[in-house]
């Protein structure tokens, strides 16, 4: 029988590469359900391959609540959410309350409200399988390993394309240069928070919820070549690590196919010619790690206020309106307000969330009048 699968952000890098993967296996999966924010052109024309798939533009009146809808009425058994940012959070929800078990490469999702949709997930019997080839690699080697064996958790990180410039030399990053990633092909958006390791920090928040571990449990190291996508340390001392090319297609496959193990036809790991690099992340050069790391140890809401601060200050840098090192400043400024230290319920996830982008807009518009003497948002 075949699974129904709806994939959320269909025309995003996530959702190009869930619908290869479907379309290489259509005899396991029936695609019902997708959604893209404003690519109306490139939605309409998915018709032709999937004609009897639902299709919703959220970016249209009323299209957040015709998608949240759709994906109560699917009667979806695996829900693929590749959609960006903190919009990802109630379609997750909506996903798990619906009973669909769900693929999550939304990691805004865990950061802004993880005790909710784990809470949820343990209610509706359903399983949240992570996407980012990060946290897939972890997910399986715990599967392999006793939890209780675990003393570490060791999130890999690509280091971006500033990984050997100084700081100085990084005042004057453009935008054109964030965007430049050296290993991954990526939204706007990650690309930049690979850049500054923002990603990376988000990961941690995430890996801290998914795996329930303490963030001094979780150790990152920079690898520039992104084969090893993360490592576990037993008790005993030994590293377990998970190999592959980085493509985005194999943590998508397995959670398409989870609980199974199957055949993937894509180009192999080749050893002949590998050299695997490993170094320290430099946290004066990346203080979005530093600033991760403090919210996850506080807890509550402060990792929402991260993650809403770092996505307006990563708008204004793609915008062109502040500069690249100044996507940290405003990260720092929203986290020295206090927010709360605990929350039960979606609005006031989303109230923390809305607070703290009007915060990181003041500590924007702050930075333009020092430096430009004002400039309207």
């Amino acid at each position: 029988m075949k699974k129904k699968i709806a994939v959320l952000g269909a025309t995003g890098s996530i959702g190009k590469s869930s619908l290869d993967i479907i379309s290489r296996n259509s005899g396991s999966f029936d695609l019902i359900l997708l959604s893209a924010h404003c690519r109306r052109r490139e939605l309409d024309a998915l018709e032709t391959q999937w004609p009897s798939a639902v299709r919703v533009l959220t970016g249209e009146n009323s299209g957040r609540e015709k998608l949240l809808l759709a994906i109560k009425n699917s009667n979806a058994d695996l829900v693929i959410n590749g959609i960006s940012g903190g919009a990802g959070l109630e379609p997750s929800l909506a996903a798990v309350e619906a009973g669909a078990n769900l693929a999550l490469a939304n990691k805004e999702t865990v950061v802004m409200a993880g005790k909710l949709i784990f809470s949820l997930a343990e209610e509706k019997k359903v399983k949240i399988i992570p996407v980012d080839s990060e946290h897939s690699a972890i997910f399986n080697l715990l599967n392999a390993h006793n939890n209780a064996e675990i003393s570490e958790i060791i999130l890999t990180a690509s280091g971006g394309p500033f990984r050997k410039l100084s700081l100085k030399e990084m005042e004057s990053v453009t935008v054109k240069d964030a965007l430049s990633h050296p290993t991954w092909n990526m939204g706007k958006k990650i690309t930049v928070d690979s850049a500054t390791m923002a990603n990376k920090g988000l990961e941690i928040i995430e890996a801290c919820n998914f795996f329930n571990v303490h963030p001094g449990k979780i150790k990152v190291a920079v690898h520039p070549q992104s084969v090893v996508h993360s490592m576990i340390r037993l008790c005993n001392g030994v590293v377990y690590a998970q190999l592959s090319k980085p493509d985005m297609r194999h943590p998508i496959h397995d959670a398409l196919y989870w609980p199974q193990t199957t055949p993937l036809n894509l180009e192999p790991l080749n050893f002949d010619s590998l050299t695997l690099e490993f170094e320290k992340p430099d946290l004066q050069k990346f203080p979005m790690l530093r600033l991760a790391r403090e919210a996850a140890e506080r807890g509550g809401l402060y990792p929402c206020a991260y993650n809403g601060a770092n996505e307006e200050a990563v708008k204004a840098f793609l915008d062109e309106k502040i500069g690249f090192l100044d996507i940290a400043a405003v990260t720092a400024g929203v986290l020295e307000k206090d927010w709360p230290s605990d929350y039960d319920d979606l609005q006031t996830v989303l109230k923390a969330d809305a607070d703290s982008r009007q915060v990181a807009l003041s500590c924007i518009k702050k930075i333009l009048t020092r430096r430009h003497g004002g400039t309207k948002l």
